[in-house]
């Protein structure tokens, strides 16, 4: 059997070392569209090293590529990776992310669900530097045709939306060469950039990042309900719905409640086809 469910989650986390500093926030900031307009106070602390300040989606890429890969490759786990997805993503933040940073990153698998004809991944990452923890990042990974091990189904997510029209819908355009550079941020899979790969996958053309969709979406959120300070972000969870192409325009609407926002994420230019589902951001 290919997934190993015990043998999976009684192994030892892998560890590692990772850092940034302004470079790697501004190009991330940039690749969720950023800078727009140029010289707008309010984009600038997002693209100016002066004035910076970090979205707390910014953990997704900050040694993302080695907790992801590290998880898949973990004892117990051996899986086709044409044959996954990744499913859902969840941060919650101990403390803002600094401009600056050195951290240890521990990686494991939290969770194993059978679905039946497919198994669910849940990969764990918890950061720490010297002062303490920063944030724990859980990606849930969706893989066909490996369930069926006898392991719990697990937990629904669905969080059921008001039963009133939202209290903001914001609109946010993809410029068409926008996933050309959030991939610089780490995600290399060239799903997203080559035309002729995405052919063989099943679509007409290089699709976006979920993650970026996941990153533009927090933005929204923090520039119009959360007044612009990312400090007030605690946890930001989604499932990935669908897709969304560079050039199309993602609607965002958005219920607010005492202490989180919930969302529901749109592509415009197909009818609304979802893109992300069961999404709320909780703050302070």
């Amino acid at each position: 059997m290919p997934i190993d469910a015990a043998r999976a989650l009684a192994a030892d986390p892998r560890q590692g070392d990772i850092g940034w500093d302004h470079k790697d926030i501004q190009l991330y900031h940039l690749g969720l569209g950023a800078g727009l307009p140029a010289t707008d106070p309010d984009e600038l602390r997002y693209t100016l090293e002066s004035k910076l300040h970090v979205l707390p989606s910014f953990a997704t890429v900050a040694g993302a590529g080695m907790a992801m890969m590290g998880g898949l490759a973990a004892p117990g786990i051996d899986v086709n990776l044409a044959h996954v997805l990744h499913g859902g993503q969840s941060i919650e933040l101990h403390r803002p992310i600094p401009v600056k940073g050195k951290a240890t990153s521990s990686a494991k698998v939290a969770a194993l669900y059978d679905k039946g004809k497919a198994a669910v991944i849940v990969l764990r990452t918890e950061v720490a530097d010297a002062d303490g923890p920063l944030w724990t990042s859980d990606a849930q990974i969706f893989v066909r045709g490996e369930g069926g091990f006898g392991g719990e189904r697990g937990p629904s997510v669905k969080e059921e939306r008001p039963g009133r029209a939202p209290d903001r819908v914001e609109e946010r355009h993809i410029r068409e060469d926008q996933a050309l550079l959030y991939r610089l941020s780490g995600d290399w899979n060239p799903l997203h950039a080559d035309p002729e790969f995405a052919k063989l996958a099943g679509f007409d053309k290089p699709i976006l990042h979920g993650l970026c969709s996941y990153g533009m979406t927090l933005k929204a959120v923090v520039d119009t309900a959360l007044g612009g300070d990312v400090s007030r972000v605690r946890a930001y969870r989604t499932r990935f719905a669908g897709i969304v192409f560079p050039g199309e325009t993602l609607r965002i609407r958005m219920w607010q409640e005492p202490g989180r926002v919930l969302m529901s994420v749109t592509a415009v230019e197909r009818d609304d086809a979802p893109v992300l589902a069961d999404t709320v951001v909780e703050h302070a």
